[in-house]
């Protein structure tokens, strides 16, 4: 099985957006039993909680279930439980890079990353600039390109 850990500041927007995203990708794609996402934030602060309501209420625009999802903050175990740790931006690069010393066993990317020539080289946090809508773009993307890059790395 192969495990990706979308990760954002909070896990309450931009991240679990992409796992919901990348979730139902795999799903259509048909590729739930060999790959499975999940999300986390960096802080604490919103553990335990839904994804945000603009998150939720644009994956229900989408008809993408984001059930069951709740925030959690990242854990240096997960870099022993995932394959990828894909971050959202910079900052969230930096700090999963500074919580152990094991990245190398461990694919640590940023989301657009994937992205040939995208517009973006982080994704926007829409708990500050309130466009869901343009997260929402580029995290499709995002988890488009990386789902093909995990087919392709994987053979799968």
């Amino acid at each position: 099985m192969i495990r990706v850990l979308f990760v954002c500041l909070g896990n309450i927007c931009r991240s679990p957006m992409a796992e919901a995203i990348f979730r139902d990708l795999t799903e259509k794609e048909k590729l739930s039993g060999k790959i499975e996402a999940d999300s986390a934030g960096i802080g604490h602060w919103h553990v335990g909680e839904s994804p945000h309501e603009g998150t939720r209420n644009l994956l229900d625009r989408q008809q993408i279930s984001y059930e069951g999802m709740e925030a959690r903050q990242i854990d240096v175990r997960d870099f022993r439980d995932f394959n990828y740790l894909i971050a959202m931006d910079d900052d969230n690069i930096g700090a999963i890079r500074g919580l152990s010393d094991k990245h190398e066993e461990v694919t640590v990317a940023k989301l657009m990353d994937f992205v040939d020539e995208a517009e973006e080289s982080s994704v926007p946090d829409p708990y500050f600039t309130g466009n869901f809508d343009y997260t929402y773009e580029l995290v499709s993307k995002g988890c488009s390109a990386l789902l093909n890059h995990i087919r392709n790395e994987n053979n799968i």
